[in-house]
């Protein structure tokens, strides 16, 4: 859960990614997280309450963000590249792609070494084999995703940082990616993912709502989207959302 200070030294001993007075000026204050193994975890909240610039300053790859993240007690700025992917893969929100590159090697690209048996596991388990061979640019968004999951998978990192991994997807691949993803926690990774679909979110096991850059509720997802700091940072609560039903059957949706 997110911690103080004090809190995170505790958790620290037992997390599988933990982060300490992470801060990017303006837009992320500063914030103590943790995540244990097999954790399957969302973040949500309005827009620009914060959700990227957690994710990218948990990946290490914002400039202008200071804090310490480790994974498995490893200090993320000071492992070498090929440790690195097998500690953390983030995935961005942007689907766009400039890549004339096949798509069976964008996926190979999240490999640390050869491996052809694992880009075939994962081609078939996101059904892209029938276009391995087709530029990544010349795939549809929903494609891209795809193939850009897979690449994510690939290397089986101990954490996964997902941007909004369930845009641009028919519903029927809504519900697939989040099995993938049950099944990443299950084999022990701990998962974040920003979350745009709220409908999605009693899905997870723990949500965090990010509000004007920072965590204001963390919990189950229950508690969240009853909290009063669900309403205040969407200017609507769970009820008006669609998200709960309402008290009298009556009312409204």
């Amino acid at each position: 859960m997110a911690a103080g200070a004090d809190a995170l030294e505790a958790d620290a001993m037992t997390a599988l990614l933990a982060a300490d007075r992470l801060e990017v000026a303006g837009r992320l204050q500063p914030t103590g997280l943790t995540l244990s193994a097999g954790a399957l975890a969302a973040v949500i909240g309005p827009n620009g309450g914060g959700k990227t610039s957690l994710l990218r300053a948990l990946a290490g790859i914002d400039p202008e963000a200071s804090g310490t993240v480790r994974v498995a007690g490893e200090e993320l700025g000071r492992v070498a590249p090929a440790r690195r992917r097998q500690l953390l893969a983030y995935l961005p929100a942007s689907r766009d792609a400039h890549w004339p590159i096949a798509a069976q090697d964008v996926i190979a690209l999240g490999l640390d070494r050869p491996d052809p048996a694992r880009v075939e596991e994962l081609m078939a388990a996101l059904e892209v084999s029938r276009f391995a061979e087709r530029p990544l640019d010349r795939l549809s968004t929903g494609e891209r995703a795809r193939v850009l999951l897979a690449r994510a998978l690939a290397g089986r990192p101990r954490v996964l940082l997902l941007d909004e991994p369930l845009a641009n997807l028919d519903p029927w691949w809504v519900l697939r990616t989040l099995e993938l993803l049950g099944a990443e926690a299950g084999r022990g990774a701990a998962v974040l993912v920003a979350l745009h679909d709220l409908a999605q979110a009693p899905r997870f096991e723990r949500l965090l709502l990010m509000h004007e850059g920072r965590v204001t509720a963390d919990g189950d997802p229950a508690h969240v989207l009853d909290s009063a700091s669900f309403a205040e940072a969407f200017r609507l609560d769970a009820v008006e959302l669609g998200l709960r039903p309402s008290a009298d059957p009556r009312s409204s949706p």
